[in-house]
């Protein structure tokens, strides 16, 4: 959790500031900077669920090619250095802290987000190492968002577009996708996967009139079927690999020596923590999934009634649940989605954030559901005494939680 890092003295909660989206901060810190931003190009990858996914997928394919290649996500799990990835792996924490330092008079001055001024950070952070080649998670939305601001965004790519946000972005799948196409842009090449059909009209839409070639891309074939193998686990990972993987092919056709051979490696290299991870503790077995939105419970819901490692019993054994959600999530419709009869669940509050309780959870969903023990050890012996593979779900500030208490893995 960000409260484990060394740098609640230089990054301001965001629970203090709010959601506070707009370019003109960041545009004009940025021409205080000198540009950084303007030494090399980027992709940015916008969507509701699977952007991480695919960006560590493009970030593996392009360092595979023998690009310098950084990477910028959000949000991280235990250390702030998570979300800034260079040529030789995770800056440093000593690094971080420098820039942030560097910067605190320029975010004062331009009233900088939290998420503003660590976005700078990066851009910084991509120009000090003479990276060719940014990939670039959106935050929020899109049109609004700080890597907005990046002028060479010349690959868009879009992950699976659902509800999510609604308070920033809007109450309907067409208004939130409207935010998520501001991307777009003339002179821009942009793919996607698989799209609700609201949300692909607004992409189609919004692509022919920026002028910005849109193409579409069905989920890898198995590899039973001829399919590249993945480093990421799950049937949604094939639909967020053929995005990466047309990413890849959209920055070869652009002139970047991406082969064939180096999508393949890249592929199989990415890594992205707290998505059906598979866990121990005191050596029986968990599966963590960082699911807080009603898109992605239907995901989790669908891998674990699909047959392989996530189905451990029965479909009709029951599961416990261990779950923590922010307030402003729908969480009744991702517990409706996720439990099945029989299933136990505990809800966990969340530290320093505005969450869901079990007794309003229970009052909004009928299920029965009981609060959290206190200690989160005894949450956790409870929850591997489950007859089906138990399931740790809800805020990634939940798997940053649990993550330290787990069994080390090799």
């Amino acid at each position: 959790m960000p409260g484990r890092d060394p740098f609640g003295d230089l990054i301001a909660p965001f629970s203090r500031r709010g959601i506070d989206l707009g370019l003109e901060r960041m545009q004009a810190a940025l021409a205080e900077l000198g540009h950084p931003e303007r030494r090399y190009q980027a992709v940015q990858v916008a969507g509701t669920n699977g952007k991480g996914s695919i960006s560590t997928m493009v970030e593996r394919i392009a360092s595979a090619a023998g690009i310098r290649c950084g990477l910028y996500t959000s949000p991280h799990l235990l250390s702030w250095c998570e979300r800034i990835r260079l040529p030789g792996g995770l800056i440093e924490a000593a690094e971080l802290r420098r820039l942030l330092q560097d910067l605190q008079p320029l975010a004062l001055r331009h009233n900088l987000t939290p998420f503003e001024l660590v976005t700078a950070a990066a851009f910084v952070a991509f120009a000090e190492a003479n990276v060719e080649l940014a990939v670039l998670e959106v935050g929020l939305g899109g049109r609004l968002d700080a890597t907005t601001v990046h002028p060479q965004r010349s690959v868009l790519a879009f992950a699976s577009i659902g509800l999510d946000h609604t308070e920033a972005l809007g109450p309907t799948l067409g208004r939130i996708a409207a935010e998520k196409a501001g991307v777009l842009h003339s002179g821009g090449r942009a793919v996607s996967g698989p799209q609700a059909p609201e949300a692909a009209a607004v992409l189609e839409q919004q692509a022919q009139l920026h002028g910005c070639p849109l193409r579409w891309v069905e989920p890898l074939p198995a590899p039973s079927a001829g399919g590249p193998e993945l480093g990421l686990r799950g049937e949604l990972q094939r639909h967020n690999g053929a995005v990466a993987v047309a990413a890849a092919e959209a920055l070869a056709e652009l002139g970047w020596p991406i082969t064939a051979d180096a999508i393949r490696r890249g592929l199989l290299e990415a890594r992205w923590p707290g998505r059906l991870a598979l866990h121990r503790f005191q050596g029986k077995a968990l599966l963590l999934d960082g699911a807080h939105n009603p898109p992605a419970a239907e995901a989790l819901r669908r891998e674990l009634d699909a047959p392989g490692p996530a189905q451990a019993a029965s479909p009709a054994s029951p599961r416990r649940w261990l779950i923590a959600m922010q307030r402003h999530k729908d969480a009744p419709q991702l517990l409706q989605t996720l439990l099945r009869p029989g299933d136990q669940a505990r809800v966990l509050a969340l530290p320093e954030h505005p969450s869901w309780s079990a007794e309003a959870l229970q009052a909004a969903t009928g299920l029965p559901l009981e609060p959290a023990a206190e200690a989160l050890a005894d949450n956790l012996h409870w929850l591997v005494a489950s007859a089906a593979l138990p399931v740790a779900c809800g805020s990634l500030y939940l798997m940053a939680e649990l993550l330290p208490l787990l069994d080390a893995t090799d």
